[in-house]
């Protein structure tokens, strides 16, 4: 386009000229506006986007490296597009010309270099549905991995440094895979004291032959320790609390994930609102053995008050308060002073009169549930105790809590913790002393069906109160990859729990509980793990009650096993000495036909043990579809549980098969045991309508026959 204004006046043709110049750039603007327009093909909406033949990519990956988009569901399904919900997503022709090039480099770069893609495009008036049919070709393979650079290294370091990589020989040559094997040994040098380390990544490729062959250089650098600390952003809290709390400490041999942990500690303190421990970059001199780093807090304010109201058709009115005392008279102390009340407005002393309103449905209650509920409890924590490595837990409480025509209990109490843990070894120790008298109130049915105390000894025992004092020692060995999911390594623990009238319990509340559980786990080949564990326990007691021959164990200080992460070919504490009890009516009236009793109408509770066995078994495989996200599973469970002196040793053998899916919260399970034994014999008691219990010596010992072979177990989490 050409303009001439050399006719007219100066002044007017520069103004004309001047506006001439802005409609050119806005044309000019307008153009890619225009095209972009074009290319969108009248705007259809890509209501299907579909991938076929991608075998060793899944459609997730495919879709999120390419811009052309489906659009949502709302947006796409045939019974949901009426409403007119959802993002709709726009056909573009040049970004989709393009996706076709982006699938191919994807494709390359994770070791197809003969792929194909072909693609089928179906139009409407208004909507496009989209097909990419790949043919991904003959994959090249690793041929050879060699890993460089560790042998200078001490055994000590050395150890696992190559295991486990994402890239090992026979896989296909996948460069993110590679690229990510380099950064996980360059980790782990750095989590064993090498701040500087690095891993060059080198390769040749025989694309004739379909091979390659990938060196990894490691650079370990100098091996060096934490040096000076210095700490920022510190107000009220003294900076030596700040670096009691932190697992990074001078002396100690570098490690990035220590780092990672210690600030993680600082957010746990509950001090700070924004924590970061980090290498001080601006000291550090690669090459030093000394290491400093810089620590970064902002403090959280000193107090924190909280509180809540609630309604609820079985508490009433209820309600919560709270405050938090942060840096307690110094030294990092956290004082938290929680309480709680429910049946409010009809439970005395706080009776306002809604017994017949809004709180009716409580008010005839004949435990006595209906009284006030209440709970507070006072907790002071002192961090670095005596030592940087130990916490200091002191804990008060009195409460009482109910159930709504099931049980009242009270319970007022102390305890004293201390848990130590020390940075390299890890390994957490943890020994607790409890004081607590406790009283329950319930009728002797809620006492079996909700307590599996159905014994009259039991229920004789925990209607009077009670004086509990308890020494607990636990400790730990985490020695696994990953505590969500782990592949490699073990994880050992070991509990004591000791009640005696030396350290303040009654005369019959005297026991020493063992429990000790370790569970091992490796890769056997690509993928395929195995794992197992053992675990046992043993419970001894000096107690005999009037008319029992077998030491006396509180109900809650005994083992029960069955359950998803147990002895799966049986429910949830169902393994080992189990009663059995019906209701009156139903017991009557198959008596009166001569019948025997309905399996449904039979009810379990257990009764626990003190001696406790179990071994589990378990191989973990990638499925053969959706191998990312789903894994398939086959276990043979073996335990049992019985009164040491009692009861003979009665182990039970559940294998069983189970599903595994990747999820943010874990490995979500499905798992379905064979149970061709059944449950043990028990007792069988009569719940008489008053809701007393009454032994029926004519069917006891009872079994529970007609049952399902199979037992099913969902849940989140491996199993161990």
């Amino acid at each position: 386009m050409r303009l001439f204004f050399g006719q007219l006046p100066r002044g007017r043709a520069l103004r004309l000229r001047g506006a001439a110049l802005v409609l050119a750039c806005m044309l000019q603007a307008a153009l890619p506006a225009v095209a972009s327009a074009q290319e969108r093909t009248d705007a259809l909406v890509v209501r299907q986007l579909d991938f076929t033949g991608n075998d060793n990519i899944s459609s997730q990956l495919l879709a999120s490296s390419i811009e052309t988009t489906k659009s949502a569901l709302f947006a796409t399904s045939g019974l949901l597009r009426w409403l007119g919900l959802g993002a709709k997503r726009y056909f573009n022709q040049r970004d989709f010309e393009q996706d076709v090039l982006r699938i191919e480099v994807l494709y390359k770069r994770s070791g197809f270099p003969s792929v194909q893609v072909d693609t089928l495009v179906e139009r409407t008036a208004e909507d496009v549905f989209i097909t990419f049919n790949i043919t991904e070709g003959e994959p090249i393979r690793v041929s050879q991995l060699t890993v460089n650079g560790l042998d200078t290294l001490a055994p000590e370091v050395r150890e696992n440094l190559d295991v486990d990589l994402p890239l090992v020989e026979g896989d296909i040559f996948n460069r993110a895979a590679m690229q990510a094997s380099a950064d996980s040994i360059a980790r782990r040098l750095r989590n064993r004291g090498y701040p500087s380390a690095d891993v060059l990544v080198g390769y040749v490729v025989r694309t004739s032959e379909l091979e390659a062959r990938v060196t990894l250089d490691a650079i370990p650098g100098v091996r060096a320790r934490i040096g000076s600390v210095e700490v920022q952003g510190e107000e009220r809290v003294d900076g030596s609390t700040v670096v009691s709390l932190i697992t990074a400490r001078p002396g100690e041999w570098y490690s990035e994930s220590d780092l990672f942990e210690s600030q993680r500690n600082l957010y746990g303190a509950n001090l700070f609102r924004l924590a970061s421990v980090q290498l001080d970059t601006a000291r550090f001199v690669p090459g030093d053995e000394q290491v400093p780093l810089r620590v970064q807090v902002t403090e959280s304010p000193p107090r924190r008050a909280r509180a809540s109201v609630g309604y609820g058709s079985n508490d009433c009115l209820r309600g919560s308060a709270g405050i938090t005392f942060r840096d307690f008279v110094g030294a990092g102390r956290i004082l938290d002073i929680t309480g709680r009340v429910s049946k409010v407005g009809v439970g005395s002393p706080l009776d306002w009169g809604f017994e017949d309103s809004i709180c009716s449905p409580i008010a005839d209650d004949t435990i006595g549930s209906s009284l006030l509920n209440y709970g507070v409890t006072t907790a002071l924590r002192r961090p670095a105790f005596l030592s940087p490595n130990n916490t200091l837990v002191m804990t008060g409480f009195v409460e009482r809590r109910s159930e709504f025509k099931v049980y009242r209990r009270h319970e007022i109490g102390a305890s004293v913790g201390i848990t130590r843990e020390t940075p390299v070894r890890r390994l957490p120790v943890a020994l607790t002393y409890t004081m607590l008298f406790g009283r329950t109130v319930a009728s002797p049915f809620s006492f079996c069906a909700f307590f599996n105390s159905c014994e009259p000894v039991d229920v004789a025992f925990l209607s009077r109160t009670q004086r509990l004092a308890t020494l607990s020692a636990t400790a730990t060995i985490p020695r696994a990859n990953n505590p969500v999911n782990p592949t490699r390594g073990y994880v050992a623990t070991a509990e004591v729990t000791l009640a005696s009238r030396y350290i303040g319990s009654s005369s019959d509340q005297q026991f020493t509980r063992v429990l000790a559980d370790y569970a091992w786990y490796r890769p056997i080949v690509r993928d395929v793990v195995l794992s197992w564990r053992v675990r046992g326990g043993m419970t001894f007691s000096p107690v005999h009650l009037a008319g029992s021959d077998v030491p006396f164990v509180p109900p809650e200080q005994r083992f029960y096993g069955g359950g998803p992460n147990d002895v799966r070919g049986y429910q949830r504490n169902q393994l080992g000495p189990v009663v059995y009890y019906a209701s009156r009516a139903h017991v009557d009236s198959m008596d009166g036909l001569g019948q025997p009793l309905h399996p449904d109408t039979v009810q379990i509770a257990a009764t626990g043990g003190n001696t406790l066995a179990v071994a589990n078994l378990e191989l973990r495989i990638p499925s053969p579809i959706f191998s990312e996200r789903l894994r398939l599973a086959a276990f043979v469970d073996v335990g049992g549980v019985w009164q040491r002196g009692a009861t003979p040793v009665d182990l039970r053998i559940t294998p069983g098969i189970g599903i595994r899916v990747s999820t943010p919260l874990g490995p979500a399970r499905f798992d379905v045991g064979y149970n061709p034994l059944g449950l043990q014999q028990g007792r069988f008691y009569v719940v008489e309508p008053d809701g007393q219990l009454t032994l029926d010596p004519g069917r006891s010992p009872y079994r529970l026959e007609d049952r399902n072979e199979f037992t099913f177990h969902f849940a989140v989490g491996q199993p161990f």
